[in-house]
């Protein structure tokens, strides 16, 4: 019994958590790694574009629920979704107009790109924070869980009850959606092969005939509906607050490197690595190693090796070591 009441608290902590922020931090490193994989930079602007997105989230969503419009047991903003997107393929579109499509001409350095997307992310920040504000704004309604910790308790008669939000529920289902059209819109359609071949080699995919500016369009569109879908999970499940999302890049742009940049396979299992790496050491063990342990030698303290306040530090770290020992990733992208 006190195994399984060890596993459902392991379950409660650190196994569902971790999964639901590891699919948020796949879906922003999938649009960290198209952008590095076709446009040949590292886009510092990530973060705030997944914070625009969700903002246009928020506040559709906010209308849509003065107008008594809601989605029953679903959160609003699975409503306001589609039109967040569309708010951030516009910003993405007239921010590649206005900015970068003049360095592209120019055949400008990487490096250049990655200074004018940092001053491009500092642009989207203040926005955000001009037009929403810089406090942390809660929209998620609807049911908040799939089951509760009370209710399984219930069930079960185990002392740990095990509860699981709808909105970590929500945010795999999506993501699993999300990733699988991809993977088809890359592998099946005529404008995803073409985008392929874009980023395997520039000059044959030009001498075959690939219009780059197309490539480039579709790049930005599809890296739009990325950042928003990811953003507005993260804000459904934890709360939206545009500073964070600022603080999000690290863990994103660590997942896209541990993956390997340039790899959409890669930038998958690298948020779910950082994801699980950041949960276990920033959680304190004492409750589960209290079932499993024998009696007596049940420990005093937390057991936690670093405090959440440091979460962010986990994947500087293994961002750190990756970039020692295997520049190139688990599934062997593009170096750094």
């Amino acid at each position: 019994m006190d195994f399984l009441n060890a596993i459902v608290a392991l379950s409660n902590f650190v196994l569902v958590p971790a999964i639901a922020y590891g699919s948020q931090l796949a879906l922003g490193a999938l649009g960290v790694t198209l952008i590095y994989g076709i446009l040949r930079f590292s886009n510092f602007a990530h973060g705030d574009t997944m914070a625009f997105g969700t903002m246009v989230v928020v506040l559709v969503t906010w209308w849509f629920q003065s107008m008594g419009i809601s989605f029953g047991p679903l959160p609003t903003a699975l409503l306001a979704l589609p039109l967040g997107i569309l708010g951030c393929m516009a910003l993405l579109l007239v921010t590649d107009r206005v900015v970068y499509r003049f360095y592209r001409a120019q055949k400008a350095k990487p490096v250049i790109l990655v200074i004018v997307s940092m001053g491009v992310m500092f642009i989207l920040n203040g926005l955000v924070r001009f037009i929403i504000g810089p406090d942390e704004q809660r929209f998620a309604d609807g049911e908040r869980f799939i089951i509760s910790a009370r209710d399984f308790k219930e069930m079960t008669g185990l002392r740990e009850g095990l509860a699981i939000k709808s909105t970590q529920g929500i945010t795999v289902i999506v993501a699993v959606i999300a990733v699988a059209l991809l993977f088809w819109f890359l592998n099946r359609t005529r404008t995803g092969k073409s985008m392929r071949a874009y980023s395997d080699n520039e000059d044959l995919a030009l001498l075959s005939g690939i219009n780059p500016e197309r490539v480039v369009m579709y790049t930005w569109l599809i890296v739009a509906a990325l950042a928003t879908v990811a953003g507005t999970l993260y804000g459904l499940d934890k709360s939206f607050k545009p500073f964070v999302y600022f603080q999000l890049l690290l863990p994103i742009f660590a997942s896209a490197i541990v993956g390997g940049l340039g790899s959409p396979l890669g930038a998958i299992a690298g948020g779910f690595v950082i994801a699980f790496s950041e949960v276990t050491i920033t959680y304190a063990w004492k409750k589960v190693l209290g079932y499993l342990m024998p009696e007596g030698l049940e420990p005093d303290g937390l057991v936690q090796l670093l405090s959440t306040d440091y979460k962010f530090a986990v994947s500087f770290v293994i961002l750190l070591i990756v970039l020692l020992f295997r520049p190139t990733g688990l599934f062997r992208g593009k170096s750094v």
